[in-house]
């Protein structure tokens, strides 16, 4: 049974145009953008998918940008992804770390859903079970697999039974805080806020 509908909106994670597209059109690209999303600002780590695209275009391994896929990454060697990642500028702060993990991200996708990264959660019938699966993931620990349920759910239409619960506390209709509820201007401030009281709340936890 399938938790996908159909859906319009288009993703601004990368805070680019050609990015953004390829975030929207791509669930492969939109699930590496998310595995990224680690010690650096949001808009670049979303940003690195077409950035990788378009260097594998340059290298004469990918003719369609829109194309980028788990397949392609998968059948490279690790040290060909790494070299990637390191081209300056770095895709990334720690390039050989997350172009390793990339590397296993895609080998994962390949092997358990053909390749296809949306089979992940249209395959998934329950949001405990999408929970499940996306935990799996490298580098998706409980956090962040509660906050890309999310933004499946609100902005890719993916709403499994219990998808909800599944994503506490990141499932509410009026949250601001995580990439999950960023559609503009306006909500990319707010989530930037809630991060920011965040921080320093947990800065005076630990004087």
């Amino acid at each position: 049974m399938s938790s996908c509908i159909a859906v319009t909106n288009t993703i601004v994670l990368a805070q680019t145009p050609a990015g953004d597209r390829l975030l929207t059109c791509n669930s492969f690209a939109l699930l590496l953008g998310m595995q990224l999303d680690q010690q650096i600002p949001m808009e670049r780590a979303f940003a690195a998918p077409y950035e990788l695209a378009r260097r594998l275009n340059a290298a004469g391994r990918l003719s369609d940008l829109n194309q980028l896929s788990a397949a392609l990454i998968a059948d490279m060697s690790v040290d060909d992804v790494v070299e990637i990642f390191r081209a300056r500028p770095a895709l990334h702060r720690f390039p050989k770390a997350m172009a390793q993990r990339a590397h296993q991200l895609s080998t994962l996708v390949c092997e358990r859903y053909g390749g296809q990264a949306e089979r992940l959660w249209c395959e998934a019938a329950t949001g405990g079970l999408l929970l499940a699966r996306l935990r799996e993931l490298p580098g998706f620990g409980d956090g962040k697999a509660r906050i890309f349920l999310a933004l499946l759910a609100k902005q890719r239409g993916v709403r499994p039974p219990g998808w909800q619960e599944a994503c506490v506390p990141y499932g509410s209709a009026d949250s601001v805080m995580s990439v999950a509820d960023i559609t503009d201007e306006a909500t990319l401030r707010q989530v930037r806020e809630h991060k920011k009281a965040a921080k320093q709340v947990r800065d005076c936890a630990d004087r």
